[in-house]
């Protein structure tokens, strides 16, 4: 089934093109050009989602190519696979070096191109939505992730996880330290999937102080136990050493009384599609929304998951 995703092939041979075109052709939107010059026209004028590109050809090679694509303001994002005839190591790093994100060399396995092909796209999908401050996929992202997941049918969970003291302590240290405190968080919570999930653990960004995780099922609670440990030991630095010994801070509430607010923990809630099923993405959210609010009930850091079997 063909989506409306654009791909632009270019080898100055047309067997590859030939090949290339029947490979793809059943899933994408294919445009053809037999050089570098050709191309970089075609592509400027359908804004391709990504190009492949033989590195030796006539006119304008790939190399040359990937260099006036990447100095092109409005295609410069557009993921470039960079065909090689031989498997010389000069060839790949020149080809890198350019701009390619990726290289095949040729004869290539159609299979495999087509698994990079999409790794590539779904790669630079989630680099277009990054968070500015964290760099984190963001909602068009994670909500691709989540019907990826829907769809799979297989077992996998959610965490849904945010940080709790977080609006007295920006308001007594400031958004400079606040920020600093968003992009710990970020950090430990890819370190924590990193240690604790596989390559296909997701970490994303909701936005302010909101963060979510995608896993397999049986992991998810074992990533929760290392983002909550490596939070309660990195948090206590970013305060003064008054406020770490003391345990707590003096912050304003809505009424303007001054009260006090302990440190900053995180509180995670964790949805499953092993105990009732998931069928779409607001219900995720909806029971996400709550195990959070109950976990967030809890003094310190905790996780919650959901446990509720469907009638």
């Amino acid at each position: 089934m063909i989506n409306h995703l654009k791909i632009l092939i270019i080898d100055d041979d047309p067997d590859i093109l030939d090949v290339l075109e029947l490979t793809l052709s059943d899933q994408y939107i294919i445009f053809q050009a037999p050089n570098g010059k050709e191309g970089l026209r075609l592509a400027r004028l359908h804004a391709p989602d990504l190009v492949i590109t033989d590195y030796k050809m006539p006119v304008m090679d790939g190399q040359e190519f990937c260099k006036a694509l990447k100095k092109d303001v409005f295609l410069q994002h557009t993921p470039i696979i960079m065909l090689t005839g031989k498997s010389e190591v000069k060839d790949k790093v020149s080809g890198l070096e350019s701009g390619a994100d990726d290289y095949v060399v040729k004869p290539f396995e159609p299979n495999e191109l087509l698994a990079r092909i999409s790794m590539i796209l779904r790669r630079t999908k989630r680099s277009l939505d990054a968070n500015p401050l964290t760099r984190l996929p963001g909602n068009n992202s994670i909500m691709d992730e989540l019907q990826y997941r829907i769809q799979s049918n297989k077992p996998f969970a959610v965490g849904y996880a945010d940080l709790d003291k977080f609006k007295a302590y920006n308001d007594i240290y400031g958004f400079e330290k606040g920020d600093e405190v968003i992009k710990k968080t970020a950090r430990i919570l890819i370190a924590a999937t990193q240690k604790k999930g596989t390559a296909d653990t997701f970490v994303g960004h909701i936005g302010g102080d909101d963060f979510v995780y995608v896993c397999e099922e049986n992991l998810a609670e074992d990533i929760a136990n290392e983002i909550i440990k490596e939070f309660d030991e990195a948090i206590p630095s970013l305060y003064s050493e008054e406020d770490q010994k003391r345990g707590y801070i003096l912050a304003k509430n809505r009424q303007n009384e001054e009260v006090k607010a302990g440190l900053l923990s995180i509180s995670i809630g964790i949805v499953s599609n092993v105990s009732q099923p998931i069928r779409h993405i607001a219900q995720i959210a909806e029971i996400g929304a709550e195990l959070k609010r109950y976990a967030k009930g809890i003094e310190g850091s905790s996780f919650v998951r959901d446990k509720r079997k469907s009638s």
